[in-house]
């Protein structure tokens, strides 16, 4: 695409006396330079803090763990969102416009526009912060959206902007006023369109007279693709900390490695510019209260912590519903155990007693009990015992029965 990096140039330059900050300076106060073009990247904010998406160990993925991502770019993802808002949201408080200061870069670039000689700046970032510095609005194209406005992703209505800033220093996630559906900032997520502005001010770039290329690895397409797009003869000035895209290999291409704030310096000072410079940062100050921020921050954790336990009580419930079972049907099975265990015990306990008793069956020991021991016999309504015929005696009850009458006999014969 003509953004990779290639050979660089080493025969003469065409436009420029030289490729150092005193020649680029030289060109800019000529009548050749009326039209100065900006790309903007993420290393133009982390000398205000912000983390940028690729460094390791300091970028904003890599510090999204915390949040249970299936992946860390889920967080800028609309179908994730749509299930769980409250990354986002969590990530959005850490960037949210009024917690930065825009840095020494940005102000340059609203110096610029101050000396007529800014058209167009383009920015990859999402943090406000060239808005901040008071460059003009007009002159800005947030190539990947920002914060700087929000719409419910259903019906697309606008949502206050106050209420925004409110809500995500809060911890609270926005809920449309008019279909009840999510509300997210203008941030471009992957697969969403770029902003209609971002391609109706490519052409532009055909009319540069000089493009600062600053704080950017030129990596992600179309962005990229935009230093390709102007003038062969128009001079690039590439600063950055390491070499990007194909910059310096045209005969009027500059490369300025370090760090962004500190190569603007110089060149503000050579074009005489310092003094303005400083005034112009000087009235960026933060003016959020750090206890609001603090007391937004301490919400948001509350809330990814509830979260988070609520995931993972989720992920062994299921488990713990079958380990609850299993351990009742185990208990039960204990149970019966002992009571089987118990009964066969009681049975052989009887058998031994009536073994050592010596008594008869049950029916000839009811033969066998005296008065005293019997049970009552059928009772009347009454409760009363049933009283034996008249005339007749109870047998059980008779103490001296009469000898039968042969035996009455045989006794007489002997006499």
């Amino acid at each position: 695409m003509g953004n990779e990096f290639s050979t660089p140039y080493e025969g003469p330059t065409e436009l420029l006396e030289g490729r150092d900050i005193p020649s680029i300076a030289k060109y800019m106060k000529s009548d050749l330079c009326k039209k100065v073009f900006v790309m903007l990247g993420a290393g133009v904010s982390t000398a205000a803090g912000i983390p940028d998406f690729r460094s390791p160990e300091t970028g904003l993925y890599s510090n999204l763990q915390r949040l249970n991502l299936p992946y860390p770019e889920a967080v800028f993802e609309i179908s994730y969102f749509r299930e769980n808002p409250l990354p986002f949201y969590t990530l959005a408080r850490e960037l949210y416009p009024g917690r930065f200061r825009p840095t020494l870069t940005h102000t340059f670039v609203k110096v610029l526009a101050d000396h007529s000689y800014l058209d167009t700046c383009f920015t990859q970032n999402i943090d406000t912060l060239e808005r901040q510095a008071h460059v003009p609005g007009e002159k800005i194209v947030e190539a990947h959206g920002s914060f700087a406005d929000q719409h419910c992703i259903d019906c697309h209505a606008r949502y206050d902007g106050a209420k925004m800033k409110a809500a995500v220093e809060n911890g609270d996630i926005v809920r449309c006023e008019e279909c009840d559906g999510l509300v997210k900032p203008d941030i471009v997520f992957f697969g969403e369109s770029l902003p209609p502005l971002f391609q109706r001010m490519i052409p532009r770039l055909r009319e540069a007279d000089l493009l600062f290329v600053i704080g950017t690895s030129l990596k992600v397409h179309p962005f990229a693709s935009l230093t390709s797009l102007v003038p062969e003869s128009c001079p690039r000035v590439l600063i950055n900390m390491e070499s990007a895209g194909d910059i310096g290999s045209r005969p009027d291409d500059v490369v300025l490695l370090g760090r962004c704030d500190e190569v603007i310096r110089e060149l503000a000072r050579e074009l005489g510019w310092e003094e303005e410079l400083d005034r112009e940062w000087g009235k960026t100050e933060i003016l959020v209260p750090l206890e609001a921020l603090r007391k937004g921050e301490a919400r948001v954790e509350e809330k990814v912590s509830a979260e988070r336990e609520e995931a993972v009580a989720a992920k062994h419930a299921e488990p713990e519903a079958a380990g609850v079972e299993a351990a009742v049907e185990e208990e039960e099975k204990r149970v019966e155990a002992e009571v089987e265990e118990l009964t066969e015990m009681i049975e052989k306990a009887l058998e031994l007693s009536e073994t050592l008793s010596g008594e008869p069956s049950d029916t000839k020991a009811e033969e066998t009990k005296s008065p005293e021991t019997s049970a009552p016999g059928p009772t009347l309504a009454t409760g009363a015992p049933v009283a034996s015929p008249p005339g007749k005696l109870d047998e059980r009850a008779s103490p001296d029965p009469e000898p039968p009458k042969e035996q009455q006999l045989k006794e007489k014969e002997k006499l």
